[in-house]
């Protein structure tokens, strides 16, 4: 039976979102969906922002984590030394740095992944004895004030209450400044001495700008962008907290382009069930960390080291990234066919299994978006908007989801646009 939800209304603070938008009170959840508590079904494409890659309750993963907890093993251990930490890394660097020529020290972050950020934020400045920054527009990169200051959404900008400072924000490739060469732009405000602007000790990147409504960075590009920076002594560091972990149908988005960053950021699903973990990987030369210079009391979470491991395990045996590819391809196919026809200012951007469905250009399309997403939730879909005026639904499926779930998803979307839409 449903429980009463005027016990979180009533003592819970107001800054609370995603119940506002998903109203119904949830008890368990398995592969692609989460059930409520009169047993209703409804088929997950918002998969944790990206925290649940593996689906909910992966049995592999769960497995994993159940025979080490059953054994007494230990949770929780600062940084100190540990079995399960040593299998990780063990685990990581043998499939996942070695086998793409990646060559990182790993830093164990506090439990999320602004923490990472914020982590490569000191090292960067550490490292250059520069305090600028450079980000895009409409990056999101975290919560906190740093990454806060990296961050170009209005709405949690304002929430900081202090200026957010030191970092120059430059338009990026896609999305709403498509007219300006955004490198060339880059730099020339690096190279001309009255540019006003303090050269960077690192340029921070999201190839794939989630939260900004899905905007695809090219091969082209990136490759630019790496050079740029290297040939000006500028530190590029990318971001994959929500694009990595095989999102894009690579473990790092990165990946298609070839370019190694010089620190790279890791969280949500590389905690592989849902568990709190973040990773700075740092290039070598580049830990100049004192002992206790940056730290965090959960930065051990044994358990997440357990089924980080156990999921990497996974994204190997089942050899993830080609289903994730494939699953994109219909994901594509899909909305080309049946969802562009219904309005030819609608477009589609993405890559793996995360897309967007812009309706940005159709008079109201923030409110058409928000419309859909509310009728896919009446439909037993759970899915959310990003982007400019909220007006890109986001597909974001766990991406164990089968290729029936998936296109049982996409008429979902379809049916609740048609509604919205009159057609």
């Amino acid at each position: 039976m449903s429980m009463n939800k005027s016990i979180f209304e009533e003592n819970e603070s107001s800054v609370r979102s995603y119940c506002r938008k998903y109203p119904v009170v949830f008890e368990k959840a398995k592969g692609s969906y989460i059930y409520d508590g009169d047993g209703n079904a409804y088929l997950d494409f918002l998969a944790g922002c990206g925290a649940l890659n593996y689906g909910h309750n992966n049995d592999e993963i769960k497995g994993a984590v159940i025979d080490y907890l059953m054994n007494d093993n230990i949770t929780h251990a600062m940084d100190m030394y540990t079995e399960a930490k040593a299998e990780f890394i063990d685990t990581f660097k043998k499939d996942i740095l070695e086998p793409r020529g990646l060559e990182y020290r790993i830093m164990f972050c506090g439990s999320t992944g602004t923490n990472a950020v914020e982590a490569a934020l000191k090292l960067c400045r550490k490292n250059k004895k520069r305090s600028n920054i450079i980000a895009f527009m409409g990056a999101f990169h975290g919560m906190t004030l740093g990454s806060l200051a990296l961050t170009t959404d209005r709405v949690s900008r304002d929430g900081a209450g202090v200026s957010l400072d030191n970092v120059t924000f430059v338009p990026y490739e896609t999305g709403f400044h498509t007219k300006l060469d955004s490198l060339d732009y880059l730099e020339t405000i690096i190279s001309d001495d009255h540019s006003g602007v303090e050269k960077p000790a690192a340029v921070f990147l999201e190839t794939v700008q989630a939260e900004g409504g899905i905007n695809v960075a090219s091969v082209e590009w990136l490759k630019k962008l790496e050079k740029l920076c290297h040939d000006n002594d500028i530190l590029l560091v990318v971001d994959d907290i929500q694009v990595g972990c095989s999102r894009t149908g690579t473990f790092f988005s990165f990946e298609r382009a070839g370019i190694k960053p010089d620190m790279v950021t890791l969280s949500k699903s590389i905690g592989g069930y849902g568990f709190p973990m973040s990773l700075l990987l740092i290039k070598d030369e580049l830990d100049i960390w004192k002992p206790a210079e940056h730290n965090g009391t959960f930065r051990g979470n044994q358990v997440a080291f357990v089924a980080a491991k156990k999921a990497i395990e996974f994204n190997v045996k089942h050899d993830l990234n080609a289903a994730v590819t494939k699953k994109g391809e219909i994901v594509k196919e899909f909305v080309e066919k049946n969802i562009f026809p219904l309005d030819d200012k609608i477009s589609l951007r993405g890559l793996g299994l995360i897309w967007g469905i812009d309706f940005g250009k159709l008079e109201n399309g923030g409110e058409i978006a928000h419309k859909i997403a509310d009728k896919c939730f009446e439909e037993k879909m759970i899915i959310e908007r990003a982007g400019r005026g909220d007006s890109v639904l986001k597909i974001l499926p766990p991406l164990t989801i089968s290729e029936e779930e998936l296109k049982k998803g996409l008429e979902i979307i379809l049916k609740c646009t048609k509604e919205v839409l009159g057609k």
